[in-house]
């Protein structure tokens, strides 16, 4: 039998089936249908974790097409994205997993800018960061607070990133599978890039827009997510 070809560079399911999405969910019945229905439209495989969501947002996710993934009570979402890398892992069939948010935030378009950047340049880590152009205006308030956490980030791992808290990230199997989350809550974000520098594996960062909608700011998440990343950087 001859092997497919492989899809075109600007195919929209170019890695539709090696790219497992996983996406940590909490109470986000509003918004992760669509947010499920637009990554489905590109990838075969979407992980959805559901930690303790009281809203059921998790059956949405799974109409939407989402494997499912449950936990009883909320546990983090440190927690919940490890729990979501273990089952991929186990699957054996991803050659990249991607992290994305379940707020609405994240654009498909750049994960599929930053798994083309890794598989150009061989790369095993992508971040994206918000702040590699002007795309993205979190207001004055929250990007001190996020400044703040990067430079503590940066210290803390050794790594010079310009956006060391941003959910979106590409991460080859073979560096996800040196990954385990101690950090349930916010400080997740700091040990992941430690875990991911600890490997010496090839990184990039990749310029992203991240869409701060009126429902996001409504749920205040704007500027209490920054607050308590820099609370649990400082208690960890």
């Amino acid at each position: 039998m001859e092997a497919s070809p492989a899809p075109a560079p600007g195919d929209p399911r170019r890695f539709a089936a090696d790219a497992w999405i996983v996406v940590p969910l909490y109470n986000e019945a509003s918004v992760i249908g669509d947010v499920v229905r637009g990554l489905r439209a590109h990838f075969d495989h979407v992980v959805c974790i559901d930690d303790g969501s009281t809203d059921g947002g998790g059956g949405i996710a799974e109409a939407a097409g989402a494997r499912m993934l449950r936990h009883p009570i909320n546990l983090g979402q440190g927690a919940a994205l490890q729990t979501g890398i273990d089952y991929v892992l186990r699957r054996g069939q991803a050659r990249y997993l991607v992290t994305f948010d379940a707020d609405g935030q994240h654009r498909v378009e750049d994960a599929l800018g930053m798994l083309d950047l890794a598989e150009a340049d061989d790369l095993a880590i992508v971040f994206g960061s918000r702040f590699l152009d002007d795309r993205t205006d979190p207001g004055l308030l929250k990007r001190l607070i996020l400044k703040t956490a990067i430079r503590v980030t940066n210290l803390t791992t050794g790594l010079k990133l310009t956006d060391a808290h941003n959910g979106l990230r590409v991460i080859r199997s073979d560096a996800a599978a040196r990954i385990h989350l101690e950090q349930d809550r916010m400080a997740h974000a700091t040990e992941i890039v430690l875990k991911l520098g600890r490997t010496k594996l090839p990184w990039r960062e990749y310029p992203v827009e991240l869409l701060y909608t009126d429902y996001s700011k409504a749920k205040g998440q704007s500027v209490l997510n920054s607050v308590n990343i820099l609370v649990d950087l400082l208690v960890r």
